[in-house]
């Protein structure tokens, strides 16, 4: 059966798996705080269909609360270890499952193993907090086993923490003309590539939204993380078959039984 992603922008993308529909990073904002959608239209009403949500970190444009509270009731919701401690707005969803994890927990859900796993980045809810969330990436094993990074830095053990999968989603840019620690940019997200050797790979977290007046300031580090990736992939990892997605497109994996 084959499986499918669909990139809706930033980290939002759709898997699906084993009959089984996978959200991760909902986020469905025209505009958030200083930031506003300069690509692709807002995703529309069935993009938020989901029968499990994974959210990697506490940062608002990851956790974004009213994007969360747009699922149906009944969803399952994955956030980081004490989450609702630090975003006290994540209680009032009672209207959707919340399940808390940590690095190296696993999740069954119908026929889908959910392993949540290291990410190298700031865990915190921005601009203040105390580090009482990690940072995750998870892995969503069915028909195939999928790797959504979140957003993380490069880090020496990460093949060892992901194991082998056969579809990477990997953050290759950000919404600034800047990327601070604990991120991938389109080269370190291509050492990556070749460190997990995966069968099919999506870049993500580039192209969507950018700080309002500063469409002039370093524009290619807004437009050009996409393709940057798919030339240093072609590289690093030339054995593996990455497609760079347009908002709302799809790709999909053959899996043989």
């Amino acid at each position: 059966m084959p499986v499918e992603i669909t990139w809706w922008g930033h980290a939002t993308c759709t898997l699906e798996d084993s009959n089984i529909r996978v959200l991760t990073d909902p986020l469905f904002a025209r505009r958030l705080a200083h930031l506003r959608r300069r690509r692709g239209a807002v995703p529309p009403a069935g993009a938020r269909r989901a029968d499990l949500a994974l959210v990697s970190h506490l940062h608002a444009d990851h956790l974004h609360l009213p994007s969360l509270a747009a699922l149906a009731p009944g969803t399952r919701l994955f956030v980081p270890r004490g989450a609702p401690r630090s975003v006290p707005g994540l209680r009032r969803l009672r209207q959707l499952h919340i399940t808390e994890v940590a690095p190296g927990e696993e999740v069954r859900v119908g026929d889908l193993l959910v392993r949540a796993v290291p990410a190298r980045h700031d865990g915190r809810r921005l601009p203040v907090g105390p580090h009482r969330s990690p940072a995750l990436g998870y892995v969503v094993q069915g028909e195939a086993r999928t790797y959504f990074a979140g957003d993380t830095g490069l880090f020496d053990a990460m093949a060892e923490h992901v194991g082998p999968v056969d579809v990477a989603l990997l953050p290759v840019g950000g919404w600034g003309p800047y990327l601070g620690e604990g991120h991938l940019d389109a080269g370190r997200a291509a050492q990556a590539l070749a460190r997990l050797e995966p069968r099919l790979a999506v870049p993500v977290h580039y192209g969507t939204y950018w700080p309002i007046g500063m469409d002039s300031v370093r524009p290619h580090e807004f437009h050009a993380p996409g393709d940057e990736f798919v030339r240093l992939a072609a590289a690093a990892a030339p054995q593996v078959a990455v497609h760079r997605l347009g908002h709302g497109e799809s790709v999909r994996l053959e899996v043989a039984r």
